[in-house]
């Protein structure tokens, strides 16, 4: 085994490889657990896989971390995890080299080789999940930053207030994630006065899926919802057209299941607030990899250094 993808989660870990059909595929899955069990648990399953001796390893995982030392540094998502050598704790026991990214830099990744970002050269890649995160390809390399921490476009203020995300009211995150929806979900509830639907959800159950499914159902306030998340991540997207001129900007979690609830109105404003040569060039098009794009992500960090 050549390239062996390890995603490191919250709830889960699981190992993936690559296929001689140019997919990838999960051997193994395992519930994350405290850090020296799921260490341990880790390294049996590798072990079953026999790797060769100049196997590469791909590490996904969340931040803060520094990805050139290898080190994990106390993700929110996995406390404890403080100052975990991942990289050098499997390059000591099964050899090779090993390679430590953030999340969404891999699914930038990922998609690039893999997805929706195949055949470009620059794009950027949107979470757009319960967080929201980014990853950029420049040049056809990942571009991480003087401090690794390029892509944190989820700290950007759209707005001197709004929904709170990455600890700042009126953020990128805020308006464009699944907190911040939930969030501008129970604030527009309160003060639309027609019927609709989202009234009789309870305001701890007033998440993004359920304005979703309310949308589908034709409600007009989770409509005028999605129009204005639309809105705010127009506003966004047009910033970034204009500094980082992409070929591709590649949208996951949200934007794939609610994309034409989204787009009409993000679009809008694109075409008032961007560059018409750069809004021109850029397609803005929903991940491919859905479910799966973990395991490809960190089969991704593998592949690419392997061939930089």
């Amino acid at each position: 085994m050549n390239i062996i993808g390890v995603d490191i989660g919250g709830t889960k870990c699981a190992l993936s490889v690559p296929t001689a059909d140019g997919r990838v595929r999960e051997v193994a899955r395992f519930a994350t657990t405290d850090v020296s069990g799921t260490l341990e648990r880790l390294y049996a399953e590798i072990r079953r896989l026999a790797p060769a001796p100049e196997v590469v390893f791909g590490v996904s995982c969340g931040s803060p971390q520094d990805s050139a030392r290898g080190l994990i540094l106390s993700p929110p998502n996995l406390p404890g995890w403080d100052r975990i050598a991942i990289c050098d704790e499997l390059t000591k026991r099964f050899g090779g080299r090993a390679f430590l990214m953030n999340d969404a830099n891999a699914c930038a990744l990922a998609e690039w080789q893999f997805g929706a970002g195949r055949g470009c050269q620059s794009m950027m890649f949107l979470t757009m999940g319960t967080g929201m995160g980014a990853g950029l390809i420049l040049d056809g390399r990942i571009y991480a930053g003087a401090s690794g921490n390029a892509g944190e476009a989820g700290h950007m203020r759209l707005t001197a207030d709004g929904p709170t995300g990455y600890g700042k009211a009126g953020s990128f995150e805020g308006w464009c994630s699944g907190g911040g929806i939930a969030q501008l979900a129970r604030a527009r509830v309160a003060e639309f006065a027609a019927a609709s639907g989202l009234k009789q959800i309870a305001p701890e159950k007033l998440t993004s899926r359920a304005v979703g499914e309310a949308a589908a159902a034709g409600d007009a306030l989770a409509l005028a919802i999605w129009r204005e998340v639309g809105e705010k991540l127009g506003q966004a997207l047009a910033v970034f057209i204009d500094v980082i001129n992409p070929e591709r900007i590649v949208i996951g979690s949200i934007y794939q299941r609610c994309e034409k609830f989204i787009a009409p109105a993000m679009r809008a404003v694109i075409a008032r607030e961007a560059l018409p040569d750069s809004a021109r060039d850029c397609v803005i098009v929903p991940a491919e990899l859905g479910d799966e794009i973990g395991g490809y992500a960190a089969v991704a960090i593998a592949r690419y250094h392997s061939a930089n």
